[in-house]
């Protein structure tokens, strides 16, 4: 069974970050190891608390993982510090050549709340998107990489791209049309899809990202390993928990919710 190790901070809500990621690997039937990099207290409302892991525990995770369990692609999101995001480089650097890696570069949470200091930026750019297979901005977070708020589109892909990553995608949540973008230096791929804005959304980039680098472990190719992503993450955030907490409710990438009114609809 392939694994796939997810870098990234702790929701304590269950809705984002490695707990989301566990459940999208598990919608994907891949084994799912993690390596935390930052403990958060956060509900729908609001993320009150941020509590960084060690940098060299965040090394030791993905060692110990990699070690016994072996890993078969990598999904990195919320690394939070400077130094953090210079642990996940050099664990990165650990790992067997060709280890595919999907880059979701987490900087602010669905409820506005930040969560990659600004003098992490630079450390990102610069250690982070060269060493990925994948990377997966939203439009918000792709203008923040690029430094120029104006850009979208093809001209957004291209500049996110000549940063370092193999293939970007950036993400149609945050654009006026819903179609992801692919870009693998070499062509630009519209990934269409529906867009459910009466559908909970909190999860939606880490489902998409962690379905993603699943695909890659399993020998999808990167364009339809994108295409799956795009279809799973809007299927779970049409599918979302609405009416669970006050604020922006939870993908359900497993389709807990149409499971239990099946049950309850039984005789």
């Amino acid at each position: 069974m392939p694994v796939c190790l997810s870098i990234a901070g702790s929701d304590s809500g269950g809705g984002a970050g490695i707990q989301a990621d566990l459940k999208a690997f598990a919608h994907a039937r891949v084994h799912g190891a993690t390596a935390i990099t930052a403990v958060t207290a956060q509900n729908t409302k609001a993320v009150t608390g941020v509590h960084p892991i060690p940098p060299e525990f965040i090394v030791e995770q993905v060692r110990a993982v990699a070690e016994d369990l072996g890993i078969d692609a990598v999904k990195i999101g919320m690394v939070g510090s400077k130094r953090a995001t210079e642990a996940v480089a050099r664990a990165l650097d650990e790992l067997a050549d060709g280890t595919p890696v999907v880059l979701d570069p987490v900087m602010v949470a669905e409820s506005g709340a930040r969560l990659l200091d600004e003098d992490a930026e630079g450390a990102l750019r610069e250690l982070l998107l060269p060493r990925a297979t994948v990377a997966t901005p939203n439009l918000l977070e792709a203008r923040v990489l690029v430094r120029d708020a104006t850009l979208d589109g093809e001209d957004l892909a291209r500049r996110v791209h000549a940063l370092g990553p193999d293939v970007v995608v950036v993400t149609g949540g945050h654009r006026e049309e819903a179609a992801d973008l692919f870009f693998d230096g070499t062509a630009f791929v519209p990934i269409p899809g529906p867009r459910h804005p009466d559908g909970a959304a909190h999860g939606s980039g880490c489902t998409h990202s962690s379905t993603l680098a699943a695909q890659l472990a399993l020998g999808a190719a990167p364009l339809e390993a994108a295409r799956i992503a795009r279809d799973v993450a809007a299927e779970a955030v049409r599918r979302g928990l609405r009416d669970m907490g006050e604020g922006a409710g939870p993908v359900d990438v497993l389709g807990i919710a149409d499971r239990r009114r099946a049950r309850s609809a039984l005789p």
